[in-house]
Order: C-alpha cells, then structure tokens, then sequence
C-alpha cells in the first residue's frame, strides 16, 4: 500500500491549522482565513487539460436529507443523476488522467438504503426509475481513451462504493477495470470502513474492500496539489474522510463533492425551491448541507463553506458557484416543486487528449 508521499504529489499546508482548532465556530473562522490564502495560490496556477462529465446512473434519494428538511413538497424523494468526471492533468511535464467518482453501480445495489428501496419497491420499479447510462468504458472509448489510461481514481467519499470490481482482487477473481490506476483513498475513511458504527452502515458497503488488490490504493491523510490546477482536499463531515476534488478551467476554479446535491446548497438563498430559503434566513445559514449521515454536520457546514470560498461564481448566474454536485438534483415529475434553481448538468472543459481509436 502507497501513501501521498509516494506519488509526485506536492503537500498543502494552508489549512492543517484550521482543521486542528477547537469549537466549532473557532474552527470556521480559521478554515475561513486559511482558505483566502489558498484561493490565492490556486489562482496563480494554470488549468488542467481537460474535463468531462461521465453520467453514470439515476437513484432516488430522501427529499429531507437533499435539502435538509428544508424544501416544501410532497415528495417523499427526489432523483439524483450520479456523474464521474475524466480529468487530464499535468504534473511534472508528464500527462495524467484521473477519473472521480467511477461508482460501480451493479455492485452498489448492495449498499443497505439501495437494498431496502429495493425490497420495498419491487426490482421492476427501482430499474424503470433507475436511468441506464452506457458503462464508463464505452463512454471513455468514444472519448478516445482506453481503461488502461487512467492513471488515478478517487471518490469524494466511500457510501454505495465496491472497489473490488474497480480494483480487482488478490485472490484473482476479479480483474481490475482499470488495471493501471492508483486509488487516492482518504486514510481515516480507508479505517474506518473497516469498524462501520450503527449510525453509518446504510450507506456502505460493508465488504466493499475485502480483499482488494492493495499495492494500487495510495492513503491520503493531507491536502494534496496533484497537477497543474488540480488539488484534493480534506472536507470532513458528510463521512469523516470526505475529500473535494478541486479543479481550473478556462471559467475558473471548480469544486466536485457530493456535500450539496444541488447548486442551491451552496446558495439557499438564492434558491426558489419552496421552504429553502426562508430555512436558510431563519437559521442565518449561508449553506445547506446534504444531511444522510449525522456523523458531523457542523464540520460538514465547515466543508461547504471552504467549498464555496474556493470557487468562483457561475458566469451567467453568478448567486451561484461553480460547485458540481456528484450526484445532482434532477427534475422530473416524481418530485414536484423540487427543481433546482440552477442546474449544471454537464461540465466540459479542454481538448481531450486522444490515445485509442473513438
């Protein structure tokens, strides 16, 4: 097993300060100013190659916990399209290819919550709501990018995830989808997976790592540059060893986690989805978190906030940012009056660097 130390990966060091303070509302402020430093120096550097958005599967997900109980509406759930995103980078001269995000969805039908849903809706109803979206490995060919080429892979957080299909298995019963990738895992994540408390299960794969091939998985347990314009960082709360995927583009600096489901979460008020933004005054919050997991939500409001600071604004709707949701909100008729006020729906950034035949 690797650590960052082993990759051509520079440290950050800008808000390891922050995250040690104590209280709450102390720890803000310092993740606050340490993130105007860090803005700064993420500003000087150059782009990532390119980006594209990889759509991957729809999931009906609880409307109390997309919009924190804040939204008004009858619906019991709302969809929730699930995307990866291709980044290629540069980092030392040499051109790399990370894809985040690459859930594997037949294997994640075993996570508690998608197991219930199941038992209790009928698997004929759960695959008509369920869209189907061609494999990643067609989506990456037409691209003109082999498996082979993907040189990293990271999640923004381990729920719903079975790394054996991604990363194969010691034993050799499974070969891995992407045989020559590092996995970018956060450590406290990585060990905590392995102990999962009541409050945490519906939401993991409880053998999801079982005896995965290890020499690939690198444990991160700090912020890391990982190329021209591209860093990961620490962003704790929705799990404990949640982590965004920070990104320059032509447009500006990106974020990509799955703290929000939507653009209004990042901007409650701003948003016109009923309920949201008087919550939003009545709380004076200037976030609203995706609430599924009570592991820590203050942190996690902390980790929005870094979010949001990081990011610049949307071009044409500049109330919102430029935070790309893992898994957006989606309009449809099973969740009236759930429509995000502004939506992302796909991110393209750069020209691809082809290496296979589309």
């Amino acid at each position: 097993m690797l650590t960052h130390a082993d990759l051509p990966f520079e440290p950050l060091s800008e808000l390891d300060a922050a995250w040690g303070v104590r209280g709450h509302g102390r720890r803000l402020r310092a993740i606050t100013e340490g993130a105007r430093s860090l803005r700064a120096r993420f500003a000087a550097m150059g782009t990532v190659v390119s980006v594209r958005s990889l759509p991957i599967t729809t999931l009906l997900y609880p409307t109390k916990y997309a919009f924190w109980s804040a939204a008004l509406s009858p619906a019991p759930f709302v969809p929730l399209t699930h995307r990866a995103l291709l980044v290629q980078f540069r980092t030392t001269g040499a051109l790399k290819t990370l894809l985040f995000n690459p859930t594997d969805v037949a294997r994640a039908r075993a996570t508690p919550y998608f197991a219930r849903l199941i038992e209790r809706f009928g698997e004929t109803a759960t695959r008509w709501i369920a869209k189907s979206y061609d494999p990643l490995e067609v989506q990456l060919a037409r691209l003109g990018v082999s498996p082979n080429d993907i040189d990293y892979m990271a999640f923004d957080h381990f729920h719903t995830q079975d790394l054996r299909g991604l990363l194969g298995t010691a034993d050799g019963r499974l070969h891995p989808r992407f045989p020559n990738a590092t996995l970018l895992a956060p450590q406290i994540e990585w060990d905590e997976w392995d102990a999962l408390h009541p409050l945490q299960r519906a939401w993991y794969v409880a053998d999801g790592k079982t005896g995965v091939r290890t020499e690939r998985v690198a444990l991160i347990d700090r912020d890391v540059t990982l190329g021209d314009g591209l860093m990961l960082l620490r962003t704790p709360g929705h799990t404990v060893g949640n982590q965004t995927l920070f990104f320059k583009t032509d447009r500006g600096v990106w974020g990509c986690s799955e703290n929000g489901t939507c653009a209004d979460n990042w901007s409650p008020l701003a948003s016109r989805v009923a309920g949201v933004a008087a919550a939003a005054r009545l709380g004076s919050l200037e976030v609203l978190i995706n609430a599924n997991t009570p592991e820590s939500g203050a942190d996690q409001y902390t980790s929005m906030t870094l979010e949001k600071l990081l990011v610049d604004p949307v071009p044409h709707a500049p109330d919102f940012v430029q935070m790309f949701p893992s898994s957006e909100v989606t309009p449809g008729v099973l969740a009236p009056g759930l429509s995000p006020t502004y939506l992302h729906h796909h991110l393209e950034h750069g020209t691809l660097a082809r290496t296979i035949s589309a």
